[in-house]
């Protein structure tokens, strides 16, 4: 009898951590789950209204700040020219609340949003959410019809820009069309 209560007890602190998910696992032809999270610019980003324009980067990271996650930050800021004219809106995401995410944009330069969810919940969605208080490192590529294309879960930090940049290219997403309109030249303007 005690090693049945033990058993049990155990695959419900696990399931309460986040060790162990009994749910199926987002994987390639999901439907990405929608979001609405603020960002590092101001402005609040739902999946659903970007995804009217173009494919979608989420990038996953675990706490601003912290090395790897700075030099993946850094890898996009100082590289970001190789994603402008592709076709996709790219993020970093974290669990960090959004004041830690604003000081982190800076401090790095990040020229791109850097998404907030401090309710843990959009994690939650991607399974991407660790012990339950941070996210993983995993990339999620989606494409305009709203089904992830592909999930890199054995990101890079330092090449995370040329990375993001020749998946996006193989998945088959578009060039930027050529436009005077200001929305193409960048589109984190509102």
């Amino acid at each position: 009898m005690k090693i049945s209560s033990l058993r049990i007890l155990k695959s419900f602190l696990l399931i309460l951590f986040g060790i162990v998910s009994y749910s199926h696992a987002l994987e390639v032809g999901d439907k990405a789950p929608d979001f609405n999270l603020q960002s590092t610019d101001g402005t609040r980003y739902q999946l659903s209204d970007v995804l009217e324009k173009e494919a979608v980067v989420l990038a996953w990271f675990p706490f601003a700040g912290t090395k790897g996650c700075t030099i993946e930050c850094k890898s996009l800021a100082q590289n970001g020219h190789l994603l402008k004219d592709i076709a996709a809106t790219y993020f970093m995401a974290s669990v960090d609340p959004i004041e830690d995410n604003q000081v982190f944009a800076e401090e790095n330069n990040a020229d791109f949003p850097i998404l907030s969810d401090p309710t843990k919940q959009t994690a939650k969605d991607y399974e991407v959410l660790s012990l339950g208080w941070y996210a993983k490192r995993h990339t999620f590529y989606i494409g305009k019809n709203g089904v992830i294309l592909y999930i890199d879960r054995d990101v890079r930090p330092e090449t995370s820009a040329e990375d993001m940049a020749k998946k996006l290219i193989d998945l088959g997403i578009p060039k930027r069309k050529e436009s005077s309109d200001l929305r193409m030249a960048n589109p984190y303007s509102s």
